[in-house]
């Protein structure tokens, strides 16, 4: 059994920074790509970032210079550092890992976390 556990979300100004926070606890023998999405209302979830173990990292272009992804390959946690929020990255925000447990390899998604930006 594994869980993914956000944290960070909130209520925060045009042009201000969040930091979203995801731990990976259970029965985790490795964690390969882990990563964020982000799902407004009336739309599809979409990718926001993913970092993989060697630290190699992939950014959506409406986010390249202002969203920093990281990890901790020790504690399995992935972190995404926000800046210059904007109105339109509103949107739940999804925690999601490529997990290998003792027994099986899949994709595990949190609880998501939501993050406004109004004024």
């Amino acid at each position: 059994q594994v869980q993914l556990v956000e944290s960070g979300g909130g209520l925060v100004q045009p042009g201000g920074s969040l930091r979203l926070s995801c731990a990976a606890a259970g029965n985790i023998f490795l964690a390969y790509g882990m990563g964020w999405y982000r799902q407004a209302p009336g739309n599809q979830r979409e990718l926001v970032a993913t970092i993989f173990r060697d630290g190699w990292t992939n950014y959506a272009d409406f986010v390249k210079g202002r969203f920093t992804i990281s990890r901790d390959n020790a504690k399995n946690t992935v972190n995404l550092q926000m800046n210059s929020l904007k109105p339109e990255d509103t949107a739940v925000y999804y925690c999601s890992a490529d997990i290998q447990t003792w027994t099986r390899r899949g994709g595990y998604w949190g609880q998501g976390t939501q993050v406004a930006v109004s004024s």
